[in-house]
């Protein structure tokens, strides 16, 4: 392959998001997985009819920040004593709703309940007071929709829809340009929430790839397909060291993003299905590359 008949890259960041909207961790290297990065949208926050909670109602969770330790999840968040989690634990089986899935849960007990209610339910509506914190099931299947898959089986955990997020360093750059031509501040890559972050590649490359096989070894490698341009919703203009609100962000994409694969949705960033790898590590800067879609 030369290098304009194919997309070639490295892996400049890789991000997990264990608890979906909370904050994520900069990792230097996470294990895939059939529906994602090790421990990714593993855990999420509900409300009392097991609904899942986001930053869009509780622009807060921006500032519950995970890490791991010693082989547990420990959640830190201003003015809190920090919660810490063994991996493993789970007090009882429950359901929660992802967007229009419905799947078996683990409740990860009162403590937690307790501590995501304090800090989050203090300025929340009445039917956010309550808060609790569930565990993904791995026994549960959660299709993606077979629609954008192309028919192939995949699957996620608390993930909005799919395995993974890729973006690119210079799709945040042309964004950036675009901001402080406009008087802003730029963002960082903590706004667009990605799993995987390519560099090398032109703005918006990795909307144009079939797929991208991601060097894992001297003979081993990760296939994974970028399927569906990823909507955004006001979560990115959510400034992630205050939890402010903003409207900066989603002006200037409105300016340049519209998406007709998406009926005109605002887009930015691929999500991506895990078609080879599974227990195979990616790391920041391994070898990319990728083949042109053609459609």
């Amino acid at each position: 392959m030369s290098d304009h008949d194919a997309l070639e890259a490295t892996i400049e960041q890789l991000w997990i998001y264990p608890v979906k909207s909370c904050a994520g961790i900069a990792v230097r290297e996470a294990e895939l997985t059939d529906t994602g990065l090790l421990y990714d949208r593993a855990w999420m926050v509900v409300d009392s009819d097991g609904e899942f909670v986001s930053q869009r109602e509780l622009p807060r969770m921006a500032l519950i920040q995970p890490g791991f330790k010693m082989g547990q999840l420990v959640l830190r968040a201003p003015g809190m004593l920090s919660l810490h989690l063994e991996l493993a634990a789970a007090e009882f089986q429950t359901t929660a709703r992802v967007w229009r899935d419905e799947v078996a849960a683990w409740d990860m007990g009162d403590l937690a309940a307790q501590w995501f209610s304090d800090f989050l339910g203090a300025d929340a509506p009445d039917n956010l007071k309550r808060l609790r914190l569930v565990r993904f099931d791995p026994e549960v299947k959660r299709p993606s929709d077979p629609k954008w898959t192309g028919g192939r089986e995949a699957g996620t955990q608390f993930a909005d829809g799919f395995a993974l997020l890729v973006t690119s360093a210079a799709s945040l750059d042309e964004l950036n340009q675009r901001l402080t031509a406009g008087g802003h501040a730029p963002v960082d890559q903590r706004r667009m929430r990605p799993n995987i972050v390519l560099a090398g590649v032109q703005a918006h490359d990795e909307d144009r790839v079939e797929q991208l096989q991601i060097a894992t070894g001297e003979d081993a490698s990760a296939l994974i397909a970028p399927v569906k341009p990823c909507s955004r919703c006001p979560i990115p203009d959510i400034d992630p060291d205050t939890a402010t609100p903003g409207t900066a962000v989603g002006d200037t994409l409105r300016g340049y993003r519209a998406d007709a694969r998406v009926k005109g949705a605002i887009t930015f960033g691929m999500n991506a299905i895990v078609l080879d790898g599974d227990g195979q590590v990616l790391r920041v800067g391994q070898r990319v590359t990728g083949d042109w879609r053609f459609d």
